[in-house]
């Protein structure tokens, strides 16, 4: 599945509020968003439903002036938007800086409780953790859980560790055992294929916004699927380093024509002080 398949509404208008409206206390017309998000191929009736069910989600907040409905985020989407912006530009895709420390998690679940396993198994997976064995979990670093695993209601089953590897162990053998290395390597290729040829073209000035974010979007849906595992342990050919600096490069030359697109096309509106 292409990146442009898999990308839900709620991911890009995520994106187009981080990029747009946090940190600078504004709200969006909802018809400018609805302008962007044609451009980017998602059509009116989805946006207002992305809208909608948004607001209902506490992720947005709406503010009327006159006629016209603007949106502004919330503490929580405020909060999201933050981390997602961290990874990006802080964090990155390639992990060059590991100190040999891992996080071991461990649970024992009664037999009856699929949906709290499933649950906790899947909370696991997008936090950069590998089944190292049914029930002992592993990711490199040290990783936060606590407030994981007090949503699930699961503190009293769930042991947590922090760990070093013996000497003899074979670190890379252990990671391609433990994560699908394929399957995430080919989400880094395909991201290259989709976006490379944008290093050396320019979209018309009006879709280069709708461009920046869906490039934005779909680079924040792969490195969200990525455990950032050690890069000294990975196969010499990872592709990480190449679609990040893909990345980098189409960002900094579409960012022009976006932020003068962005300027022509928006209506943003000052938080109200009830509002804020």
């Amino acid at each position: 599945m292409t990146g442009e398949e898999s990308l839900r509404p709620q991911s890009l208008l995520l994106t187009f509020l981080g990029d747009q409206v946090l940190g600078r206390d504004v709200c969006v017309y909802s018809g400018s968003v609805i302008d962007v998000f044609a451009r980017a191929g998602v059509g009116e009736q989805a946006t207002r439903s992305t809208l909608t069910r948004m607001v209902k989600r506490g992720l947005l907040r709406r503010q009327r002036e006159g006629r016209k409905m603007y949106f502004g985020l919330t503490e929580h989407s405020a909060a999201v938007l933050r981390d997602g912006e961290h990874r990006i530009w802080q964090t990155g895709a390639v992990n060059r800086h590991w100190d040999g420390t891992w996080t071991l998690l461990g649970f024992s679940l009664p037999e009856s409780w699929q949906r709290q396993r499933h649950d906790l198994r899947s909370k696991l997976t997008w936090s950069g953790f590998g089944p190292l064995f049914s029930g002992l979990w592993i990711a490199p670093g040290e990783v936060d859980v606590a407030e994981l695993v007090s949503e699930l209601g699961l503190a009293a089953h769930v042991k947590v560790f922090r760990a070093h590897a013996d000497a003899g162990m074979d670190i890379g053998a252990m990671i391609e055992e433990t994560w699908e290395l394929p399957e995430l390597a080919a989400r880094y290729e395909e991201f290259v294929r989709r976006w490379e040829a944008w290093e050396s073209r320019l979209p018309d000035a009006d879709d280069a916004l709708a461009l920046r974010l869906r490039l934005q979007a779909e680079w924040l849906e792969v490195i969200r699927r990525d455990p950032r595992l050690p890069v000294k342990h990975l196969p010499d050919d990872w592709p990480a380093e190449r679609a990040e600096k893909t990345f980098r490069a189409v960002y900094d030359r579409l960012t022009p024509l976006a932020q003068e697109a962005s300027e022509r096309l928006l209506d943003l509106m000052p938080v109200r002080p009830d509002q804020a």
